[in-house]
């Protein structure tokens, strides 16, 4: 045999090697341990994909668990026990998903946070970027030509959520497509991971072949199914009832009206009253409708879908806003729902913009009549409450809106009147103090539902005429424990920073230099914001009824308003005697001063101030008994 007959194999082992080397060095040195590990064990390789009632991990819920591994094909159902998932997740030296590093493995350390994931992941989203191919799974399966799907070419995520919707309603069928479809999606796995590491070119070495991942990801017998049974009671289809959530002894019954808002008076908005939980829906174009039929509903809230601020240093909603490019167009609200794993449409895209602009209008009206408004998304309470969005059928969020408890002639509704009645419902959520405020001190908040928050916080808000009473009340309830705050503490704060006397009439030009200006709710939450932290708290001096749905939206069902009135003839001596530097009829004159009458008709109690000091007290010591103070 000749010398390079027989260093032959020798040296091509070398070239290999180098070859391989070559490849390598271009890989991160993370992934090129992991491939190493892959190819080298691939009976250790745990190929997985779950799937979810929605996209949002902090909301939604494991449905199925499907992985293959050693060999097997397993799928664990939502209620089932976790052992053999335990046992074949600990063993395994890698983990394969598409996606898993942004979805799936968040959704598993969420609900299974002891389940101890291998320390290596091979996210395919990611490898098959680096090798050409883009798109999510579906897509690159079509671009590889990877057939495993058979008659589920037409099942998606969205299919996927709504097959589960149908096996909570007792629908086997529907589970054993939602089974296949995950097993079709690992499967799948497999022959992608194949094609991503040809197209890195790593050849084989002298330890070992790259194995072919497309039998370890749909081993033998993938297709076939477990056994399927009834969802357990234990896993209730939807959790959350009104009547559990609202009806405290059946007397809780508040009127909320929903609007599902459109950009413009040329389309049609959905309309809502939700008395307790009977619904009546319509539709509305103008915005003279909508704020006329809102008044003669006389609700107790308003819930708008629909942005009702700017990000904060916006001034305008138009893509020529001064501040365009340093604050953007998307509200911290919208940022958390993101964080969160809802999709939302951040306020001033240039489709929003229409529709946020009315929206900002359509609430300063109502508030400007001492109806109370806050901002409401249906798409995130219709996750939070596990009612099928509209995108799933018209059919199943009416079904999800009966199940949760709401009751009305809503069959041939719209999806706007449908979605109005969600709106209403964050209202109901909102006025129980089940519900979260997502926003800044500078950016008004998104109400969402929460059944986790319960507020405790009480406030008592005062108003009424000069020498009715309001600030002799005020001070009784702080010394049976409320928290104080008044409107002319916060202006005289305002006119010591202008180096200005402190003065009633000062204090009366400024109010309401303020309320002209359209601040009037900044002066509110500046008045508030020192006693947020209390769980007793009284509001001396409301004067405009933008003052009252600042405080109702703030506390909703926890607010009580007392309008104090008197006699002209008796606030005047009791006037005189307190303040000798301002006649009567010029503090009382004043425009300011005036608008206060508005408020009797929002008051929760009036209270008739003309007989003795002993009677004011006991109505104090009263008043802060009922809601547990001293």
């Amino acid at each position: 045999m000749q010398e390079s007959e027989r260093t032959a194999p020798v040296q091509l082992m070398f070239e290999g090697f180098d070859r391989e080397a070559k490849a390598c060095r271009k890989l991160p040195a993370k992934l090129r341990r992991q491939l190493d590990i892959c190819r080298s064990s691939p009976e250790l390789v745990a190929f997985l994909d779950i799937e979810t009632t929605g996209l949002s991990h902090y909301y939604d819920e494991i449905t199925v668990i499907g992985w293959s591994f050693g060999g097997c094909s397993r799928t664990i159902v939502k209620g089932q026990p976790l052992g053999q998932l335990h046992e074949d997740v600990e063993r395994a030296k890698c983990l394969v998903t598409f996606n898993g590093i942004r979805f799936d493995t968040k959704f598993l350390i969420k609900e299974i946070p002891d389940l101890s994931l291998p320390t290596e992941h091979v996210d395919l989203m990611y490898l098959c970027r680096r090798v050409g191919l883009t798109g999510g799974q579906k897509a690159i399966e079509k671009q590889l030509n990877i057939q495993l799907r058979d008659d589920l070419q037409n099942v998606d995520g969205a299919v996927a959520v709504m097959l589960w919707h149908q096996y909570e309603r007792g629908d086997i069928d529907a589970l054993k497509t939602l089974i296949r479809y995950n097993r079709s999606d690992i499967a799948a796995m497999g022959m992608i991971f194949d094609e991503a590491i040809a197209r890195l070119e790593l050849p084989a070495t002298l330890f070992f072949e790259t194995p072919s991942f497309k039998n370890w990801a749909a081993p033998r017998g993938w297709k076939t199914l477990p056994e399927i049974a009834p969802l357990p009671r234990a896993v209730a289809k939807n959790k959350y009832k009104y009547t559990e959530l609202f009806c405290k002894g059946g007397s809780e019954i508040w009127r909320a009206v929903g609007i599902d808002l459109s950009g413009s008076a040329e389309r049609k908005s959905g309309w809502c009253l939700l008395e307790g939980r009977s619904a009546q829906v319509c539709v509305m174009n103008t915005d003279e409708e909508i704020v006329q039929g809102t008044i003669e509903a006389k609700p107790d809230i308003v819930s708008i879908d629909s942005p009702l601020c700017l990000p904060a240093g916006r001034i305008t909603v138009t893509d020529d806003d001064p501040g365009r490019e340093e604050f953007g167009i998307m509200r911290e609200c919208e940022r958390e729902l993101k964080r969160r794993g809802i999709n939302v449409y951040p306020c001033l895209i240039r489709s929003m913009q229409n529709l946020t602009a009315r929206g900002m209008r359509l609430a300063a009206t109502l508030r400007s009549l001492g109806i109370p408004v806050i901002e409401s998304y249906p798409g995130a309470a219709q996750d939070i409450m596990r009612i099928p969005r509209k995108g799933a059928g018209k059919n199943w969020l009416q079904l999800g809106l009966r199940e949760f408890g709401i009751l009305g002639d809503f069959e041939e509704a719209s999806h706007d009147e449908l979605d109005a009645i969600s709106s209403a419902l964050v209202g109901t959520f909102h006025m129980a103090g089940l519900s979260e405020a997502l926003g800044t001190e500078k950016e008004p908040p998104l109400i969402i539902p929460s059944v986790d928050l319960t507020r405790d916080t009480i406030a008592v808000g005062l108003s009424g005429p000069i020498s009715a009473g309001k600030t002799t009340i005020a001070r009784e309830l702080e010394r049976r424990g409320f928290h104080y705050a008044r409107f002319s503490l916060t202006l005289d704060e305002l006119l010591l920073e202008r180096g200005e006397t402190l003065s009633r009439s000062n204090r009366q030009r400024l109010g309401m230099e303020i309320h002209k200006s359209g601040n009037q709710r900044w002066l509110c939450q500046r008045t508030v914001s020192k006693s947020m932290r209390s769980k007793l708290i009284v509001v001396d001096g409301l004067r405009f009824p933008d003052d009252f749905a600042y405080l109702a939206e703030q506390f909703g069902a926890n607010f009580w308003h007392v309008f104090v009135s008197a006699e002209e003839s008796i606030r005047r001596r009791r006037f005189e005697k307190m303040d000798n530097n301002l006649k009567f009829a010029e503090a009382s004159d004043a425009q300011v001063e005036k608008s206060s009458e508005s408020l009797r008709e929002l008051a929760h109690d009036v209270f008739k101030n003309e007989s003795s000091i002993d009677e004011l007290s006991e109505y104090s010591e009263n008043l802060a008994k009922r809601f547990g103070g001293e």
